[in-house]
């Protein structure tokens, strides 16, 4: 009883750390245009912003794996923390320059979470229930998202952005402090006799993904559901107002619901994984539901009914949004034993890169199409890729 007691209080512990994180990297992005008033630039340049915070959180989250073992995983997700916290207070400074560096902070912070979670959560978690509590852990994601678009745009009307931004920081430091009694338990694994060399850090994690057909499968898979996420995400309201004449406000409360969808998504494939399919079959599964849903879009015209949008809009969140727990999970499980934090640095390097390049060839695939419709209709692309790669090495989730 005491093990599953002690197994739920560290899911707790790392879900809060992953929202807090998520919602920091997200608090300057939803309230771009006051912030870009008041520092005098165009709010095109969030654009920037995100490619600072993710070029730092890939290095980062590569290297989370060789700090686990020197830190311990518990004490690494308090310096992220931090980390974020600092970044927010440079962000809140009204002056470019600062805002780069805090994005670099934010990102800095932002990439060893989720490697440190998985180190702890392999430790405790027992295998049938993996999938779950991975896909559990990492619902934090899009809360932190839904935590932003809800709290912070209402902290800036009544205090200003630039206090908004440093209480999201104060929530982060109380976090780090909430969870230090926890330490000595989780961290006991920790070696300060390990003094990681910062080249090694890095490499060693992409020397352990490429080394492993497993592990070198799953970071490719990782990559191109990143495409497809960060596409979904970053263009579902462009798309629904100039494609489909939406108001603004009514595009972002459908991009709200996605991100629900993917809450629930993470937490549904998770238990599809455990205790039907597995983890490799799973994937499979949302491959090629998002397949399907990805073929619909350029059907949907300002005649569309709102529900039956909605509808897809939510298909569409629970597949590209809602993959991750399961495939980290089965990163986990991959992994060579003491190794499942350096497993899930390299291959979540593969994912950040995802994140840097889908965007950028939606941008330019829309453009040349002239519809974000039709552009969403070449998601189809890397879902039925995914979903290839994952049925030719089936043989490898059935026997793990």
């Amino acid at each position: 009883m005491k093990q599953t007691a002690s197994a739920w209080i560290i899911l707790v512990a790392t879900l809060m750390i992953q929202a807090l994180v998520a919602m920091a990297l997200i608090t300057l992005p939803v309230v771009a245009p006051v912030v870009s008033d008041a520092i005098g630039v165009s709010t095109t340049y969030v654009g920037f912003y995100v490619a600072i915070v993710y070029v730092a959180a890939m290095i980062s989250t590569i290297m989370g794996g060789s700090f686990v073992k020197r830190w311990g995983a518990l004490r690494l997700s308090q310096v992220s923390l931090l980390f974020t916290a600092t970044g927010l207070v440079l962000c809140a400074l009204p002056w470019p320059a600062t805002i780069v560096i805090g994005a670099l902070m934010i990102g800095l912070g932002y990439g060893p979470v989720t490697p440190a979670s998985s180190h702890l959560l392999i430790k405790t978690t027992p295998p049938e229930r993996m999938s779950l509590v991975f896909s559990i852990k990492q619902t934090g994601v899009p809360v932190g998202g839904m935590l932003a678009g809800l709290l912070v745009p209402s902290m800036e009307i009544l205090m200003g952005w630039q206090a908004a931004f440093v209480m999201v920081a104060l929530f982060c430091v109380l976090c780090a402090l909430a969870v230090s009694p926890l330490r000595l338990q989780l961290d006991e694994d920790r070696n300060p006799a390990i003094r990681p060399s910062l080249i090694k850090s890095f490499v060693e994690p992409i020397k352990l993904v490429l080394g492993q057909a497993s592990l070198r499968i799953l970071a490719a898979v990782s990559f191109l559901f990143a495409i497809t996420q960060l596409s979904l995400t970053t263009y579902l309201v462009t798309f629904l107002y100039e494609d489909l004449g939406w108001g603004l406000v009514a595009a972002g409360l459908a991009l709200t619901v996605s991100q629900a969808a993917g809450v629930g998504g993470r937490i549904l494939w998770g238990w599809m994984a455990d205790n039907w399919l597995g983890s490799g079959f799973m994937l499979i599964g949302i491959a090629g539901l998002l397949f399907g849903g990805a073929a619909l879009v350029p059907w949907l015209t300002i005649d569309t009914p709102t529900l039956w949008l909605y509808l897809l809009l939510m298909l569409l969140g629970a597949t590209a949004i809602g993959w991750n727990g399961v495939y980290l999970a089965e990163v986990a499980r991959q992994a060579p034993s003491g190794l499942a934090g350096m497993a899930t640095g390299g291959t979540l390097g593969f994912t950040f890169l995802g994140v840097l390049c889908g965007p950028p060839l939606f941008g330019v695939a829309a453009s040349r199409l002239g519809s974000y419709g039709d552009a969403y209709a070449l998601l189809m692309i890397p879902a039925f890729v995914i979903a290839v790669l994952l049925w030719v090495s089936r043989k490898r989730w059935v026997a793990n």
